[in-house]
């Protein structure tokens, strides 16, 4: 399945406009670091979680490198979810010097 992908830099412009980001990664990465904003969903976890995913609109699928989040977006997808995912993931976000979140939410 053809799964489209934007970069860290398109991602930044989309969720200023209010984007919803998915972040399939685990919660020791999480915490460690995140794009602000993004609701954890770990991979393995998105199948159970599915109703937590809006059925309306784009959502933004991101783990650390791409992999998991394009294996994620190809689900959601096949679920009839309009998912894309983020090419280079949190480690281009961060290469990008862009805003980070990390530790435990307030």
């Amino acid at each position: 399945m053809d799964v489209p992908e934007i970069d860290v830099d398109e991602l930044e412009r989309r969720l200023d406009e209010g984007a919803i980001l998915i972040d399939v990664r685990e919660p020791d990465e999480w915490v460690e670091v995140r794009v602000p904003g993004g609701c954890l969903i770990p991979l393995q976890n998105v199948p159970e979680r599915l109703a937590e995913i809006p059925e309306e609109g784009t959502v933004y699928v991101i783990c650390a490198l791409g992999g998991r989040s394009r294996t994620a977006a190809e689900f959601l997808r096949e679920q009839g979810r309009d998912a894309v995912n983020v090419f280079g993931g949190t480690t281009a976000w961060v290469d990008a010097d862009l805003p980070t979140e990390a530790g435990e939410p307030a």
